[in-house]
């Protein structure tokens, strides 16, 4: 059945912080995406090791580029985007679209965290606080080409600050990953879904080939990755222009601030 577009998109994306159009992408699409993500993969590995689980942004590497510019201009997507935001976002920009890839040879995952808020060293906590809500900023997208169950997020917790519980599980900045030295892949696997669980309320998404999972980054979020599946999805932002000026003010300050010395600010001091 073809895609068709709904109210309750907009429903869940404003109350959950993520929502999922189910096999948006149509089969010979999907085909042509996972040739050049199969380029991809060899290019990344090639370039950055066994481990390295990205390729971003595809625009400046020889792959077809041809599937990455049908899928940015694919009408039933487009469409449905402006309807869930406005005409003015945007999807599928090359400078910025990215494949995740899983790693080659052990488990690995990300540290819980808010975009920008927990990831750049020296960013005013200001500036993502007074733009949190506004669905101009933060809209991220993870679209599989492949079944993807890789991506945990804490529903609601974009229309929020930290609660109480989330502060005492992670008090500290920069938020740390588990330690997984001199442990064995399957101990690796295991102390990653650990840390992963550990979060309150954390709940894991599942996506199918062809979905495309739209979410706002200020969610509590992580990846969790294994070798033994694979991985290619695209990893996109539906932007505006005013968050691209945002983004490149909010960079050039924390650049300014690390030149200071100043490191990462506490959200919870």
């Amino acid at each position: 059945m073809p895609f068709a577009f709904s109210n309750h998109y907009i429903e869940e994306y404003r109350t959950l912080g993520y929502t999922v159009f189910r096999q948006v992408v149509p089969p010979t699409l999907l085909a042509d995406l996972r040739r050049s993500s199969d380029a991809a993969r060899s290019i990344a590995r090639r370039q950055n090791g066994p481990q390295s689980q990205r390729l971003q942004p595809v625009g400046q590497f020889e792959i077809d580029q041809q599937p990455f510019i049908d899928y940015a201009e694919l009408p039933s997507l487009r469409d449905a985007i402006h309807r869930l935001l406005s005409p003015s976002h945007s999807h599928g920009n090359r400078d910025m679209l990215g494949i995740l890839l899983e790693p080659s040879e052990q488990p690995y995952c990300t540290p819980w965290h808010r975009d920008w808020r927990d990831n750049v060293s020296g960013l005013r906590l200001a500036n993502w606080n007074a733009h949190m809500l506004d669905d101009r900023y933060f809209n991220q997208v993870n679209c599989p080409l492949y079944a993807d169950s890789c991506t945990w997020v804490v529903p609601g917790s974009h229309m929020r600050h930290d609660l109480p519980h989330e502060i005492e599980r992670f008090p500290e900045r920069p938020i740390a990953t588990p330690s997984l030295e001199d442990k064995s892949d399957s101990e690796r696997e295991y102390e990653c879904l650990r840390y992963v669980r550990s979060m309150p309320g954390a709940v894991q998404i599942h996506l199918e080939a062809g979905d495309f999972c739209l979410y706002r980054n200020t969610l509590w979020h992580l990846g969790n990755y294994v070798p033994y599946r694979i991985r290619a999805t695209l990893h996109d932002a539906v932007d505006t222009e005013v968050f691209a000026a945002w983004r490149t003010k909010a960079l050039e300050e924390a650049a300014k601030q690390r030149e200071r010395g100043l490191g990462m600010e506490n959200p919870n001091a």
